[in-house]
């Protein structure tokens, strides 16, 4: 069972290093992390790279593809048509799961595998969910078909538990969540925006392109 983990230029490095550590462990699962070319991969930071051990030319049936999502360039974000797209929609004809964590969903949007189809994505970024054709949910993870998103960054993890559990079972799943000790108690009860104080919503919303486009929403 081979699990494809995409990586690019300026991705958030939990939306991808989250899933992994929950899928890599599946029983039987062979994990790798594939880009454009093969070697390192500067995530949104840019102080951390992940290191891409194939090219896209070489991962051509996966069972499982994971898209993360990412922060800072719109270059980044490959919502405009190339080989990447190409090589989504390729494999997508072979996975059993087509999956994303956070903006990773316009990824698969913008290749054109969830038009009139329900996701999420980040808070920031759901209207731009909608222009690319899907069907916008608020829900932390959902499943629409094959296709499986989360919302933002820390959802990963919540996707890729939920989807062990429809890959292995519920008692596999629970096993891979106790060994990595997922039991979230988070110091503050702003992980949302119907939580968060109103003050540091209206100022994240006004930052929002620059979150995602960075230098290049000018």
């Amino acid at each position: 069972m081979q699990i494809a983990i995409f990586v690019y230029d300026h991705m958030t490095a939990l939306d991808a290093v989250g899933p992994y550590e929950v899928l890599s462990r599946l029983p039987g699962a062979d994990t790798v992390i594939v880009a454009e070319q093969r070697g390192p991969v500067r995530c949104d930071t840019r102080k951390l790279a992940l290191v891409a051990d194939a090219a896209i030319d070489e991962v051509s049936a996966p069972d499982v593809l994971v898209v993360p999502g990412w922060s800072g360039s719109r270059q980044a974000s490959l919502l405009r048509p190339g080989p990447v797209h190409e090589w989504i929609r390729g494999v997508d004809q072979h996975t059993t799961w087509t999956t994303s964590a956070c903006t990773g969903s316009l990824i698969l949007a913008a290749a054109g595998l969830l038009a009139g189809r329900r996701a999420t994505t980040h808070w920031l970024a759901t209207d731009m969910l909608a222009e690319l054709g899907a069907v916008p949910s608020d829900a932390r993870v959902v499943f629409d078909g094959k296709y499986v998103t989360a919302a933002g960054v820390s959802a990963g993890v919540d996707m890729a538990l939920r989807l062990a559990a429809s890959m292995a079972g519920d008692q596999t799943a629970r096993a891979i969540q106790l060994g990595i000790e997922y039991d979230p108690q988070p110091p503050f009860d702003a992980g949302s925006p119907t939580k968060a104080p109103a003050e540091i919503v209206q100022s994240m919303r006004a930052l929002r392109d620059f979150i995602i486009f960075g230098a290049d929403a000018a």
